[in-house]
């Protein structure tokens, strides 16, 4: 599971995409979902929604599904205004 950060905002987007890229091409190969641990989020921007969207593209050139656990509602609310709500599903 990739763990995003309490605090994401434009200033760490750029970096939190790296490190979570890292992780993710640390993580076995394999079929299994992608998620993103959203449950320590406390302060964000729509820079957040960026982060997860570049994690969602390099899940699935990776040939793997992506999916988000315990996102904050204000920010679901945020990537339903932005219409990107689906691109990003809760985990099961």
């Amino acid at each position: 599971m990739l763990k995003l950060p309490a605090t994401l905002t434009h200033d760490q987007a750029e970096a939190t995409v790296h490190a979570l890229k890292l992780a993710l091409h640390a993580q076995p190969a394999g079929p299994e979902p992608v998620v993103a641990d959203a449950g320590r989020l406390i302060r964000f921007d729509s820079s957040a929604l960026a982060v997860m969207l570049a994690c969602r593209r390099e899940a699935q050139a990776l040939g793997r599904p992506f999916f988000v656990h315990d996102m904050p509602a204000r920010l679901r609310q945020l990537a339903g205004l932005y219409g990107i709500a689906s691109l990003i599903p809760a985990s099961a």
